[in-house]
């Protein structure tokens, strides 16, 4: 006949185990969903390739966008009288960015250091809040301090750069 003791062993390690596989879950899904929002920009900004590369003088800005020129730096690359870009803490009016032109359209991404750092800001949000899952759900404290100085300082370097 099973003791007490060892028949409450199996509830307790199929209750864990189940944490384990949930906690993993939710912490694949939160990384996948902050590269998929970086990568929608990043894309642009690091395979510049076959991509038209110019400079956008920023000329106005209103509701989220500000818009300029565009003069053409790679070869095929046709100047526009106005492209857009998003209106962040990194553009102001008046100054002249580096950009990658976003294919079929007057939209433009900003290039460069600055450019490929703030296009991957969302995926540091993203290991700074799976960090959270990581220390709470799974009880992996250094796996989570690791991930969370990685955003914090994904960030930090993003923010001071642009």
């Amino acid at each position: 006949m099973p003791s007490a003791v060892s028949s409450s062993r199996g509830p307790s390690a199929v209750l864990r185990l189940g944490r384990f596989a949930v906690m993993g879950a939710v912490t694949v899904l939160i990384l996948v969903a902050g590269v998929w929002a970086s990568w929608g920009t990043a894309q642009y900004v690091m395979l510049t390739k076959g991509r038209e590369r110019g400079a956008v003088a920023v000329e106005s800005c209103g509701g989220r966008v500000c818009a300029g020129p565009y003069s053409p730096v790679s070869p095929g690359s046709q100047p526009r009288a106005e492209v857009v870009l998003e209106d962040n803490a990194a553009v102001a009016q008046g100054r002249t960015y580096a950009v990658v032109m976003k294919p079929g359209g007057i939209e433009a991404v900003r290039s460069g250091p600055a450019g490929v750092l703030y296009a991957w800001v969302p995926l540091g949000g993203a290991l700074m809040l799976a960090s959270v899952v990581v220390a709470g759900g799974l009880l992996r404290t250094r796996a989570a301090w690791a991930m969370g100085l990685s955003g914090v300082a994904l960030v930090t370097v993003a923010f001071l750069v642009v």
